[in-house]
């Protein structure tokens, strides 16, 4: 194996040794192969498949961005073709978070989350792909 060295700011690390301790790795090093891994396998999912798949979307924003709402339910509506379930909740009364399931073509499902990740407001978009 090679060694690699890199740099994390102290608060995430900090995080991240928390995490090795509840998850029941043994090592840093273990717990990074890991994400590495798993980071790498889903990216080449969605870069090669071409097929059909299932897709969990979430998509975080500010509550006070009522305009990202409206501009993920214009979204939502033009894809109801792929997007079989579509969750909308308020968390904490700071948080929107929608959480849609969408289900076809593997490139519809790669460009409707594009569309959400580059929208004005989202702060956070995380999708969990599984090819059919």
């Amino acid at each position: 194996m090679v060694v690699i060295s890199i740099t994390l700011p102290n608060d995430l690390l900090k995080k991240f040794d928390k995490f090795i301790g509840t998850q029941g790795y043994f090592s840093r090093s273990e717990a990074f192969r890991d994400a590495v891994r798993s980071l790498i396998s889903e990216r080449e999912l969605l870069e090669t498949d071409t097929g059909r798949g299932v897709a969990a979307i979430m998509v975080t924003s500010e509550y006070a961005r009522k305009d990202v709402t409206v501009r993920l339910t214009g979204i939502t509506c033009e894809q109801s073709d792929i997007v079989i379930e579509n969750l909308h909740r308020h968390i904490g009364g700071k948080y929107c978070l929608t959480m849609l399931l969408a289900e076809g073509p593997v490139q519809r499902i790669r460009n409707l989350v594009r569309r959400m990740r580059g929208m004005r407001g989202i702060q956070q978009v995380k999708t969990m792909f599984m090819s059919m």
